[in-house]
């Protein structure tokens, strides 16, 4: 009951209101917005992941379109989600035709699976330590945040265009990057931990020259 009371308080200290018919109280767990919050964590809503099990193979562009949008929503939950999706992806683009081939169909059933299967992601401690697990792949950039060993969320994108050149450390710097800016109000104005395998990301501050794309 103390994080109620605290939350009240704030709540009454900005002049805010809550609406007592829609407030649940003393509950292990609620459904908030498609997620499941409870003291273990947050899970994806039992009845959506029902929901994609059950979504037919896509006949059209806009079938596509629906489904990615609802799998896109729990992208957290998923590791190397933009590489899973990206036969899909091509489909959100503008005045792209309908060709459902076999990549499509793999990436359709792989994401369904995944999905059907998310993890227990824990909820943010901000008393404690946050941490990175960097890696970035031939295609695409995946990156954990992650407190005490367990998930928080998942980022993965995909290169594209002049990135796909980029050497490996670069990617990894990219990859980095874009997580802080992913999770930026987690992290700002507090210390954590970036863990990578390329030793060398770790000198990146000392270097007294930084060529152009480092510096950006």
């Amino acid at each position: 009951l103390g994080n109620l009371r605290e939350v009240l308080i704030i709540l009454r200290d900005n002049h805010l209101y809550a609406n007592l018919e829609k407030c649940i109280f003393c509950k292990e767990n609620v459904n908030f917005l498609g997620f499941i919050v409870g003291k273990e964590g947050v899970q994806v809503d039992p009845e959506k992941i029902k929901a994609i099990q059950d979504w037919p193979t896509p006949k059209s562009v806009g079938d596509v379109r629906s489904f990615y949008g609802l799998a896109s929503f729990y992208r957290r939950f998923v590791k190397d989600f933009s590489t899973l999706a990206s036969p899909l992806n091509e489909f959100v683009k503008k005045d792209v035709p309908f060709i459902w081939g076999e990549a499509q169909e793999k990436a359709f059933h792989d994401l369904k699976e995944k999905l059907s299967h998310t993890p227990t992601l824990a909820l943010p401690n901000f008393a404690q330590t946050f941490e990175l697990e960097c890696d970035a792949s031939g295609f695409g950039k995946n990156v954990v945040l992650l407190q005490g060993g367990h998930p928080i969320a998942y980022f993965n994108e995909k290169l594209h265009g002049a990135t796909l050149n980029y050497p490996t450390y670069d990617k990894e710097l990219y990859a980095l990057i874009r997580s802080l800016q992913v999770w930026e109000h987690y992290l700002l104005t507090r210390e954590f931990i970036i863990h990578t395998d390329h030793e060398s990301l770790k000198y990146i501050r000392g270097q007294g020259n930084l060529n152009k794309r480092h510096a950006k």
